[in-house]
């Protein structure tokens, strides 16, 4: 069995330079563990390495990678730049927080009761006993996640994102109320996150019409998406509702 150099396995450069910096710190940490520890490479990796390679050292990485000016702007963004038809913002709307929208060609809209409108459907990662009602605030980008750590999340947040690998989020993900996800399944980085802090959390949402500040409700209490759904390209969704005038 043949060896490969670095740049026939993962390519010549790096998704971004925010990646080639981890992955640069991450190969030195573990050159120096492996060498301080005194041990054959499969024991290391197999026997020691939880010990050897802490938590502490890869929150670390993440805050001198900060320090050095990088963002998480390109991870963020990839599910615009993959599916762009799904993050259109509203016709004729500039694309900022006061006034950007999620416009999802397959989003489902109608009218419902009490004052009450259909704006979307998603896959719900955790059923629960009630429905979630709360504010929904867009979270694009990194320095609006540096300034919620900074100044606090807004009480009843409901958080509507578009990376489904979490990255962005994970710093202030514990303080929302909800999360509504353009992208990824029920199996995603984010939702696994989500079940994991237990925040109510719809994957692959389909959106259109919900506005910063809009009050809407999540159907928590629907199933839960499962995994031979998805196989079997069956719809379990969960509905989304914008209160009317909100």
């Amino acid at each position: 069995m043949g060896y490969y150099a670095d740049s026939d396995k993962y390519g010549d450069e790096a998704a971004s330079p925010l990646v080639e910096a981890f992955h640069s710190s991450v190969k030195d940490l573990v050159r120096r563990r492996l060498a301080e520890a005194g041990l054959d490479w499969e024991s290391f990796v197999f026997d020691r390495s939880l010990d050897l390679i802490t938590a502490d050292d890869m929150a670390a990485i993440d805050a001198r990678a900060l320090e050095l000016g990088h963002r998480y702007e390109w991870s963020a963004l990839v599910s615009v730049r993959e599916r762009p038809e799904a993050y259109k913002p509203a016709e004729g709307l500039a694309a900022d927080l006061e006034s950007f929208s999620f416009e999802h060609p397959d989003a489902v809209v109608a009218a419902a009761a009490d004052g009450w409108e259909q704006r979307g459907v998603g896959d719900n990662v955790v059923p629960y006993d009630e429905n979630l009602t709360g504010t929904a605030r867009y979270v694009r980008s990194s320095d609006q996640v540096l300034k919620y750590l900074t100044e606090g999340v807004p009480a009843d947040t409901i958080a509507v994102i578009d990376d489904s690998g979490g990255t962005l989020t994970a710093p202030i993900l514990e303080q929302f109320k909800g999360v509504l996800c353009a992208g990824g399944t029920v199996r995603s980085h984010l939702g696994i996150l989500t079940r994991e802090y237990n925040i109510p959390c719809f994957m692959n949402a389909k959106l259109s019409g919900i506005r910063e500040g809009d009050t809407v409700m999540m159907e928590i209490t629907a199933p839960a998406k499962t995994a031979e759904a998805y196989q079997q390209g069956i719809e379990m969704t969960a509905k989304v509702w914008r209160k009317a005038g909100s």
